[in-house]
């Protein structure tokens, strides 16, 4: 195991190619190249709005700037189901590079999900955007924005490391893995309010991670409010065990890898 990590740290060269080549290759041959990046979250917003808001008139509750609270639902949300569907194909995608030279088959999935951060950095210059036109101006408790930011991170680091290994010897998983997204996108208080569920129902928000991680953006952004700190602190630290038993695993099936390539 210790082997295998050093291995993947004298990597790092590679995990930084691996993270520019992917930011420039998504919007290389589009005419407006890199401003997708803040183009694209802004037009999904502004369907979801129109959607949502305009035409089931569903909006959030008075007093309260629903535009707000759907970007930091839909730009969390992306950053979330662009690194699932990326990272699931990520050692397929660079099968023909793992079959000529030995690497850490992690190193693949580790990148994708990065390379998404750095497009969810982006979203977040998009709710920089909404904030300041609606005014709404966080207070002090904004500064659990890297928290909640690293509890994702590691959150969908471990999903990544499972997915990319499971998809090499279930090649279905590709076409499960959009049901299953969809239906945590609408079990999650994504588009709509946590608080409109019956009580009997309260709970699959309350130990959804998706529902916690998100509300927390909401808590400090929009509501001035402390995040679930105790919810945020469980996902991360069982995030960071399954990723290091998940590291572990590939250290010890490595070879199952090339064989099923």
């Amino acid at each position: 195991m210790r082997m295998y990590i050093d291995e993947m740290i004298k990597r790092k060269d590679l995990l930084i190619y691996l993270v520019k080549s992917g930011l420039k290759a998504e919007h290389r041959n589009s005419y407006l190249g890199y401003f997708w990046w803040l183009l694209d979250p802004l037009l999904n917003v502004v369907v979801y709005y129109f959607l949502v808001s305009v035409v089931l008139g569903r909006g959030g509750p008075e007093g309260e700037s629903f535009a707000v609270f759907l970007v930091i639902g839909l730009i969390s949300w992306r950053w979330i189901s662009t690194t699932i569907n990326t990272s699931s194909k990520s050692i397929l995608k660079y099968s023909s590079i793992i079959n000529q030279v030995y690497l850490p088959k992690s190193i693949f999935p580790l990148s994708f999900t990065f390379t998404q951060m750095f497009n969810f950095a982006f979203g977040l210059v998009v709710i920089a955007v909404f904030l300041v036109v609606n005014g709404v101006i966080p207070g002090w408790q904004i500064i659990y924005l890297p928290f909640i930011i690293l509890v994702q991170l590691i959150f969908l680091i471990a999903i990544s490391f499972i997915l990319a290994y499971v998809t090499v010897f279930i090649r279905d998983m590709d076409h499960l893995l959009s049901h299953i997204t969809r239906v945590f996108f609408y079990s999650s208080p994504i588009i709509w309010h946590g608080s409109r569920l019956p009580d009997k129902y309260s709970w699959a928000v309350d130990i959804n991670p998706v529902a916690i991680i998100i509300t927390s953006y909401r808590d400090i952004l929009m509501y001035n409010s402390s995040p679930n700190v105790s919810g945020l602190a469980v996902i991360g630290v069982v995030s960071l065990l399954v990723s290091i038993l998940t590291l572990y695993y590939y250290s010890k099936n490595e070879h199952k890898i090339i064989k099923a390539l």
